[in-house]
């Protein structure tokens, strides 16, 4: 009996200290990861997503999936049509007729995968949940061919998590700017004594986009009519303003901004010159990405 014991303990801490090799998981993606569940279609933060860079296993970090092998299926989840060699393994599943895909490094849930279905010439497609992935982005190269935007429409959050996806963006930035005091924090401006303005700051490659392209994106992901606010966040500093570089951005936005008074929008967006921008706290960065989940307080919404 004092043996059993002893081995019981022996393998308990060991299944213990493995677990604490890995990310700690939420209810959510327990219910995925570990419990073999599947996320509602079109719910995942990744499914419509076209950033460049590498998924990765969210319980252990183990690189599984690159950007360049993802597609669109139009099935509701995330596709791919390859994986990083060894990092993906097959199993039956357990309704006796499809294949299931695990990690193979922790051996999280993945998805399933499929064949023949003729989507892409290697006639392979990874179902994959969005809750099971997290994903590293390229470095956006810094070069005299890109343009800059900073716009300002709300909580930065939202903003951020649909200019990511926006073709021609290479990167993007949350902070603060157009106000008086240098280095705030978060808490200062929300306290509102800084002047600033939550804000994005977004890079992009005029190749593949344009000023005029992004600034119509900004004007259809938040409510351009508001006043000092934007959705259940009140305030000034969450108010709706293009930050222009120069006369050619100011000119374009007034474009945008007159077209729409014309299809009766009472435009409260203002324009102002670029000032400093402060780069938010390393936890707004990237937030709707990271925490796996779609913006409460954004939508988009055809107005041109």
């Amino acid at each position: 009996m004092i043996m059993f014991l002893i081995f019981a303990m022996l393998v308990g801490g060991a299944a213990h200290a493995k677990e604490n090799q890995y990310n700690k998981l939420t209810d959510d993606e327990k219910a995925v990861i570990i419990e073999k569940g599947t996320e509602r279609p079109w719910s995942g933060s990744y499914v419509n997503f076209t950033g460049k860079g590498t998924y990765l296993c969210k319980q252990c970090g183990a690189p599984l999936y690159r950007s360049e092998d993802k597609f669109d299926s139009h099935c509701g989840w995330p596709s791919f049509d390859d994986e990083i060699p060894g990092a993906v393994k097959r199993v039956p599943d357990a309704d006796g007729f499809r294949t299931e895909i695990l990690c193979a490094n922790c051996g999280g849930h993945l998805g399933h995968v499929f064949l023949g279905e003729g989507f892409t010439s290697k006639n392979v497609r990874h179902c994959v949940n969005s809750i099971s992935m997290n994903f590293i982005a390229e470095e956006a190269p810094q070069s005299v061919e890109t343009g800059t935007a900073i716009f300002a429409g709300g909580c930065f959050w939202g903003v951020e998590y649909y200019f990511q996806q926006a073709k021609g963006v290479k990167a993007t930035s949350v902070g603060f700017t157009g106000g008086h005091k240098k280095n705030p924090t978060y808490k200062e401006v929300c306290e509102g004594n800084t002047g600033h303005i939550e804000a994005i700051k977004v890079v992009y490659d005029p190749a593949e986009t344009s000023y005029e392209e992004l600034a119509r994106l900004f004007f259809e992901i938040h409510d351009p009519t508001q006043v000092d606010r934007q959705g259940p966040d009140i305030g000034e500093q969450y108010r709706s303003v293009v930050f222009y570089e120069n006369g050619a951005q100011k000119k374009t936005a007034q474009k945008l901004i007159d077209i729409l008074k014309q299809k009766g929008y009472k435009v409260a967006t203002k324009l102002e010159p670029a000032s400093t921008f402060y780069d938010a706290e390393d936890y707004h960065q990237d937030y709707y990405m990271k925490k796996g989940a779609l913006p409460y307080c954004h939508f988009f919404t055809k107005r041109f």
